[in-house]
């Protein structure tokens, strides 16, 4: 019988991670053989198991956590060489997305997928394969189709806010910047997202899970 892949598993929720833990352990090509809650664990984790019989083969990573987030760790794990990372969250925007993915994340999966597709998700990204949900796949695919909607992280971050109905005033204060300045980066989200007022821009930027 050929050897379990052995998984470090990252959640900052210790109920989900024990409910993941307990699916992933299910499975009979997998074991966890450690836990972590933030990012920067993680990373300490797998360096401390490399080269022992616990050496990580697979690191299953939620995105956001305190201290260092998901797609942060799955950048440094990327850069030290370490094992393939699955993504695994409840965020489905296209901005996690493409983040993750450019960070380093071989695999891309949300927690509502069916286990079956969480074990196969598991086996082929432990063995070097790509393996992203189809809806992960669709808004790779519509990003790069569509450069134009291609947004900043700070355009990103004002439309954050803007959904929650912040007025320019607000903004600007709560972003360290004049008014003039979020005025500015206004125009330019109205213009990539092809809308002419913040209301019809919050309404495309979570249609196209910009948000």
């Amino acid at each position: 019988m050929t050897s379990r892949i052995k998984v470090l598993l990252v959640d900052d929720h210790p109920v989900v991670r024990a409910g993941l833990r307990a699916l992933l352990d299910g499975f009979e090509e997998v074991v966890v053989v450690a836990e972590a809650g933030d990012g920067g664990s993680a990373l300490r984790i797998a360096e401390s198991h490399a080269g022992t019989e616990n050496s990580i083969d697979l690191v299953v990573m939620d995105i956001q956590m305190p201290g260092t987030d998901g797609i942060t760790a799955t950048a440094k794990f990327k850069e030290m060489q370490g094992p393939p990372v699955l993504i695994l969250t409840t965020y489905d925007t296209q901005a996690d997305i493409v983040a993750a993915v450019r960070a380093g994340a071989l695999g891309y999966l949300l927690k509502d997928a069916p286990p079956e597709t969480l074990r196969r998700a598991v086996v082929d990204t432990a063995a070097g394969k790509s393996t992203l949900a189809p809806e992960v796949s669709a808004a790779l695919l519509a990003s790069m189709q569509k450069p134009e909607q291609r947004l900043s992280d700070r355009e990103t971050e004002i439309l954050h806010l803007l959904a929650t109905g912040l007025s320019n005033r607000e903004l600007s204060k709560k972003l360290f910047i004049s008014e003039a300045t979020v005025k500015t980066h206004l125009v330019h989200i109205y213009d990539k997202l092809d809308v002419e007022n913040r209301t019809a821009a919050i309404s495309k930027a979570r249609q196209n899970k910009l948000i």
